[in-house]
């Protein structure tokens, strides 16, 4: 087996971007635009939806949902995944920066995802009708000629897939048009207030290629400064021996740096429409992106504001291109859809493992107890010559990601007063793993070490733990939801999913002493240097949905949904271990959407309580293993969203918030400890909102226009752990610092502008008062060990920027 599968789309990708960027950006100039639209202040329910596989008014579907339209995308500067979830009060996120951060809604996290070789996302990710989402973390798309974004709050299980166990994010994009010429590019330059400078490249053009043809084409490039310090700092190792004469000092001079964690995104996406007759289309699409970033993106309180201290030069590369295409068409009178995609991720890291040296090595100082001993001699590396080797591991991540999906829709015609939706659904995801953790010059010294386990394996240089691990995961699929207008008042909708999972795992986790013994069974693929994992998870189902909507006038609902949602069980990767099983979502909810005085204003909002059972966790272990395991007892949210709006000729006052009360509703006790019921689950604020005042003066020459947002959130639980979370004794019976809590912030954004003819140009400032918003926490390894060395991930701090924007 090769590592890393070379794809025939990559290799055009240069060209591909290129010629978009080239194509599009020329024509803004070579003619004479009319004069830009200026967006107005959106009214409610302008936003056209497909959360129901049809298409319909964001205000008459009967689920909770918020859309980010175009035009709130471009007035909030709206470029990444961060930029766009600050929107969104029920989903909150954990993160170690772009591309890495895993998504969650309503709370239904056990801060156990992101392993490479753990538990599925709980929340699907979808680009168009097709699932991007991928075990870890999911792509960090820039966002650029997007229709929309969808955010499905509660379990979506019926019309969506495994991953939407507690809700679904939708990134919806512009199709080409028939029949017109039309472009755009906008230009963008920014600074953090004390961190360095970016900007942002970005162009789209809509061809026409013959009277059924029409092609849209999208490039963009964005560089991000950075603003986070690498500085000085020795560490003095003890060598784990016990011994206080014996020690080595090191320091990270050479990779010492102001602002190190800057980001380079460029790609672009090209999608193709054919009118085959008046019933049927056809619409392939190639999307492309790479993203490279430096340094950290979380910063440790210890060391400073915006500071760290990184022992190499962290690297992070992340690329993929996907494939995708759509036939829609009329079978008699029922609309037939049938997508299919196929996505490629490489994934490349270099990580600063050290704290797991500095960890062990404080933990054997002294000698006396069997705890104490069981980290001896696991950073005393002798170097052949009287001394010892530097013990800092590094941690050097390779992974390539497939994704194959299928899904073909009947539905039956919109009119009459049932109407049907059913399908089937195919998806097979792989995920090759290659993660090597060293500790430089440890084979070139030919000595062994003290620690018998802790040993080179061979054939792979100066690795002391390694994974080589192929992981599948596939979903098939049979779903139907139905509607019956019972009167012209009153709906009913019910629906059902069938599934079945088929999930394995195969390959090597392991030290040195492992890869050796009898039990790892030999292999000829140099890919493994053994195999100690050969597991399969298999498991059937279906989920279910019954909702009740009241139209008590066209312009307000109130609607009662049950629905339930799962996440697929897997494989643990140690030896000898029972799979986990899948979880479980039932969300009961009662939600309305109203409209009032003729559309002026709009009051959406949603009660909801969600149980949540056999909650997947995972548990770290000794020597870099983690414990996949089932929670006994279980989980309850209970909480209320909404949106609402304020809309006056050139004025508009929009806002969302979220109340969610996630806890235990079990004492849930193991090897590190007991934590009772009621406590938090972790990385989800009990409170989030945001507001956004607008005024555009639409009778001037220039029209004009000012906007101002706040946003705020209250703190969170750190760690769903007691253990972890409050100041406990280590094996040195000393009380250590714990991962704690975050504390409540709140920022504000500013922008203003004006058009000039075609072009609009923009000013903006955004978190404007350079407040140090805690997102989430993360340990630099498994929090057993390095939890006292937690570092924050913080809103990003405040940044000035001017944007230039042409349409034709």
């Amino acid at each position: 087996m090769q590592i890393f599968m070379r794809d025939q789309l990559l290799s055009a990708r240069g060209a591909l971007v290129a010629a978009m960027l080239s194509s599009v950006a020329m024509p803004a100039f070579a003619q004479e635009a009319p004069a830009v639209q200026t967006p107005a202040a959106a009214a409610p329910g302008e936003i056209v939806v497909t959360a129901t596989r049809r298409s319909e008014s964001a205000q008459k579907v009967p689920i909770s949902l918020q859309a980010l339209g175009t035009a709130t995308l471009e007035q909030h500067q709206v470029q990444s995944f961060d930029d766009y979830v600050k929107l969104l009060p029920s989903v909150s996120f954990n993160s170690f920066g772009p591309g890495q951060s895993q998504v969650y809604f309503r709370g239904i996290n056990s801060g156990g995802d992101g392993l490479d070789v753990g538990s599925l996302p709980t929340v699907g990710t979808y680009l168009d009708d097709i699932p991007v989402t991928t075990v870890g973390n999911s792509i960090d798309l820039h966002l650029y000629d997007i229709n929309r974004v969808e955010a499905l709050a509660g379990p979506q299980g019926t019309l969506f897939g495994a991953s939407s166990l507690a809700g679904t994010l939708r990134i919806i994009t512009n199709k080409p048009v028939m029949d017109k010429i039309e472009g755009g590019y906008d230009l963008q330059v920014n600074k953090f207030g004390k961190g360095n400078a970016g900007g942002t490249a970005e162009a789209f053009i809509n061809l026409p290629l013959a009277h059924n043809v029409a092609i849209r084409l999208v490039g963009y490039y964005e560089h991000d400064g950075g603003y986070i310090d690498n500085t000085y700092k020795e560490r003095t190792f003890q060598l784990d021996d016990g011994d206080p004469t014996t020690k080595t000092t090191v320091n990270n001079d050479k990779y010492v740096g102001k602002n190190q964690n800057d980001v380079d995104t460029y790609g672009g996406r090209a999608t193709l429409k054919i009118d085959l007759d008046s019933d049927w289309s056809v619409t392939p699409q190639l999307i492309y992106q790479k993203q490279i970033s430096h340094g950290s993106f979380l910063f440790d309180p210890n060391a400073g504001d915006l500071t760290v201290h990184d022992f190499i030069g962290q690297v992070n590369r992340d690329e993929f291109v996907q494939a995708a295409g759509t036939i829609q068409g009329k079978i008699s009178n029922w609309d037939f859809t049938y997508s299919a995609g196929y996505m490629d991720r490489h994934k490349h890291q270099t990580l600063d493992y050290s704290y797991y040296s500095v960890a062990y090595d404080h933990y054997s100082i002294s000698a006396g107890s069997a705890a104490k001993g069981t980290y001896y001699y696991y950073t005393k590396f002798p170097d052949g010559h009287g001394g010892y080797l530097d013990p800092d591991q590094f941690e050097y991540v390779n992974m390539h990601y497939t994704k194959q999906t299928h899904e073909v829709r009947l539905a039956s015609p919109s009119t009459g007063p049932v109407k049907v939706t059913i399908g089937a659904f195919y998806q097979r995801q792989t995920d090759q793993i290659a993660t090597d953790f060293t500790v430089a010059g440890v084979s070139e010294t030919g000595v062994p070490t003290p620690n018998t386990a802790i040993q080179p394996l061979d054939a792979f240089p100066d690795v002391i733990f390694l994974k080589r691990l192929y992981r599948v995961d596939r979903d098939t699929a049979l779903f139907g939801e139905g509607s019956w207008d019972i009167t012209p008042h009153l709906t009913l909708t019910a629906g059902i999913r069938g599934f079945h999972v088929n999930n394995s795992l195969y390959g090597f986790s392991g030290i040195g002493a492992t890869g050796r013994k009898a039990s790892c069974a030999p292999t000829s693929d140099a890919f493994y240097p053994c195999i100690s994992v050969n597991k399969d998870y298999q498991e059937s189902g279906e989920t279910h949905k019954a909702s009740l909507a009241w139209k008590i006038t066209p312009r307000q609902m109130i609607y009662f949904t049950y629905s339930t949602g799962f996440r697929p069980g897997g494989n643990d990767r140690r030896a000898g271990t029972p799979s986990y099983q899948a979880d479980r979502l039932t969300n009961y909810e009662l939600g309305w959407k109203t409209t009032w005085f003729n559309n002026h204003i709009r009051f959406n909002g949603a009660l909801f309580r969600e149980n949540w059972s056999k909650i997947q966790f995972s548990l770290p272990g000794a020597n870099g293993q983690t414990y996949l395991l089932n929670a006994p007892g279980g989980a309850v949210v209970m909480g209320v969203e909404s949106d609402a709006g304020y809309y006056n000729h050139g004025f508009s006052l929009t806002g969302s918030m979220a109340y969610i009360d996630a806890h235990l509703d079990d004492d849930f006790c193991n090897s590190r400890g007991c934590t009772p019921k009621g406590t938090q689950l972790p990385a989800t604020p009990k409170f989030k909102m945001n507001a956004t005042a607008r005024y555009e003066w639409r009778d001037s020459p220039h029209k004009p226009f000012l906007q101002g947002t706040v946003s705020h959130q209250s703190g969170t639980r750190a760690a769903l752990l007691d253990s972890y979370v409050y100041p406990a004794t280590n094996y040195l019976g000393e009380t250590v610092n714990q991962f704690g809590y975050t504390g409540a912030f709140t920022t504000f954004d500013f922008s203003a502008g004006a058009y000039f003819k075609t072009l609009k140009v923009e000013a903006f400032i955004t978190n404007a008062f350079d407040t140090r918003g805690i997102l989430s926490k993360a340990a630099a390894c498994a929090l057993a060990e390095c939890r006292a060395d937690a570092r924050v991930y913080p809103t990003k701090p405040q940044q000035f920027g001017l944007k230039l924007s042409q349409r034709f």
